[in-house]
């Protein structure tokens, strides 16, 4: 079964030949696969100047396009809203998080999609897609088991069909809200998947295997549109002891060795300008006093990323099977950059392992509801603190700011904040059929938003204006569809806020702050993305007028009046 519509090779032939003598037709409308990593930074992988073993992703980027300056929002709640609405993060409710922790306001600050937007899976159904998500949501703060409200659950957000965990993170071997379509499952006792005889349940394998699955099971009569939102590499730095292997020794000379061969192979790549200054490294080597355990933490984070290429070459593999690659456009992105969170990394949490487990096995059949989980399945407690090495199902750490500088080559800050080590992710387009540069690279600017606008581009779908009653936002983006085939985008400012952290990019120029009271920066992008050399005092007027812009856009957008403290322009 395919996703494809089919058409005979005799109707190609006279299609060309007969009716077309001297323009080939263009392709049917292609099936379309978005693939979100998650807190990754722009330098991890392979084809962006990563160390990291990702031969499927550099494949991707060899028959396809790169863009080397694309855009998130800097964190995952509100890169997924935007990503998911083709809206400002706030204007689909989505300001902040989605967790219980966060501000509560209306309009920008929600804490789940508003009835506002509309998902690309709900635009694209309504042109006849079938539509299919597997991995993360995070996007509702309807996450219990027995929630009566799951009006933005992804079956009620466009999606035929779901796999994945409703939560933002949680155990990479026993997810937390692992959802089947509305139901809470057991990754156990879940009767139509389970983990082969023998083998763990590993979360990066199941959206893997349940990704390849939707395609296969595909009727084949209406094209298809499928999200792949991988939770690798989001702490719980967790892995399978084979991948891990083949990072032992790598990173054993620290931060700055690996930084610097990144920085020269991103110039070597074209991917950044060779006249940028590395911003600085965060981390001396030297002081770490127990530097296996803090090498540790990046080669699991690298193996994590290894499982995740190797899952997205089963999912091409099973698109090429299916016949169905050639009209595929397969998306590559990331949410933010490197995460600096230090979970699990207090010295005070040190606690030993046991050399036996110390609490009850868990039923199979027990839904796990935690996101970090009190003991594994067979009883071992969870542990974090120095005394554990990062990998196992029984550990729950994060790999530090220190990797997280290095992942960000050669940006500065980190995911939460709206400097380039927040905000630029790769992005990979691979379109055999409708993407006629094959291993180039892209360079003008693009955002999420844009993602919505390419998908009703390519499928000929009518965006809304209405919906269940409710009014909906235009689309922010546009299409990128002219930069497959190197024709300009339309000129744009592209507008950022977190946590008071802001930005705004127009042509050569960025406006960007730190926290709600900070001040604003400077920089000629183009001349300077590593953002070192800030000209806010000697511009004055064009600070002005480009925070004229930022304000009058907060406005528009239900970024302001914002929760954060100092309030904006106090």
């Amino acid at each position: 079964m395919h996703l494809m519509i089919r058409t005979t090779f005799a109707a190609i032939v006279i299609a060309v030949f007969v009716f077309t003598p001297v323009h080939a037709a263009p392709p049917p409308r292609p099936n379309i696969v978005i693939i979100l990593s998650d807190d990754v930074g722009f330098s991890d992988i392979g084809c962006y100047g990563g160390e990291i073993h990702t031969p499927n992703l550099d494949a991707l980027a060899a028959g396809g396009l790169r863009f080397t300056q694309f855009y998130n929002t800097s964190r995952c709640c509100p890169s997924r809203a935007s990503l998911l609405t083709g809206l400002y993060p706030h204007q689909a409710g989505v300001g902040h998080m989605t967790d219980g922790g966060s501000p509560v306001l209306d309009d920008g600050y929600t804490r789940d999609l508003n009835n506002h937007c509309v998902t690309i899976a709900q635009v694209l159904k309504s042109a006849g897609y079938s539509t299919s998500a597997v991995g993360k949501w995070h996007v509702t703060q309807s996450i219990s088991p027995g929630a009566a409200d799951k009006h933005n659950w992804p079956l009620h957000r466009g999606f035929d069909r779901y796999y994945g965990t409703i939560m933002g993170a949680g155990s990479f071997f026993d997810p937390a809200m692992l959802c089947r379509g509305d139901t809470a499952i057991s990754p156990f006792t879940d009767p139509e998947y389970r983990p082969p005889p023998g083998e763990p349940y590993y979360y990066t394998d199941a959206i893997g295997d349940q990704a390849c699955r939707f395609i296969r099971q595909h009727d084949g009569h209406e094209p298809c549109f499928l999200y792949v939102a991988f939770t690798a590499a989001h702490w719980p730095m967790q892995a399978l002891p084979e991948d891990i292997a083949k990072y032992e020794g790598v990173y054993d000379g620290g931060y700055e060795p690996i930084r610097r061969a990144r920085f020269a192979r991103e110039k070597q790549l074209g991917l950044i300008d060779p006249s940028w200054d590395l911003s600085p490294q965060f981390g001396n080597w030297d002081a770490v006093a127990d530097k296996k355990w803090e090498t540790r933490c990046m080669e699991v984070y690298a193996a994590m990323l290894d499982r995740m290429d190797q899952n997205i070459g089963r999912i091409v593999q099973t698109l090429r099977d299916e016949r169905l690659i050639d009209n595929t456009l397969v998306l590559y992105l990331q949410d933010n950059g490197g995460n600096y969170e230090p979970l699990g990394r207090n010295p005070a949490q040190n606690r030993a392992r046991a050399d036996h487990p110390t609490l009850a096995p868990l039923p199979a059949s027990y839904v796990q509801t935690e996101m970090r989980p009190k003991q594994t399945r067979d009883g071992w407690p969870v542990l974090d603190g120095r005394k554990v090495l990062p990998g196992p199902a029984d550990t729950y750490i994060a790999y530090g700011k220190p990797w997280a500088n290095v992942s960000n080559t050669p940006f500065r800050e980190y995911k939460h904040f709206v400097h380039e080590g927040g905000i630029a992710t790769p992005l990979i387009a691979h379109w055999p059929v409708g993407i006629s540069r094959k291993g180039e690279l892209e360079k003008q600017p693009g955002h999420l938003i844009d993602l919505m606008a390419t998908c009703v581009d390519l499928a000929g779908a009518t965006y809304p204006k209405a919906a269940n009653g409710h009014s909906i936002y235009p689309m922010e983006g546009v299409s990128l569809r002219p930069a497959f085939s190197a024709r300009p985008l339309p000129e744009r400012a592209i507008f950022w806020e977190h946590e008071g952290n802001r930005a705004m990019r127009q042509g050569d120029w960025k406006l960007v702050a730190k926290s709600p009271g900070g001040r604003w920066e400077l920089y000629n992008i183009i001349n300077d993305r590593t953002e070192m050399h800030d000209l806010a005092s000697a511009q004055p007027d064009r600070v002005a007028q480009m925070a004229r812009q930022w304000e009058a856009w907060a406005a528009r957008c239900h970024v302001i009046p914002w929760p954060w403290k100092p309030p904006y322009g106090s």
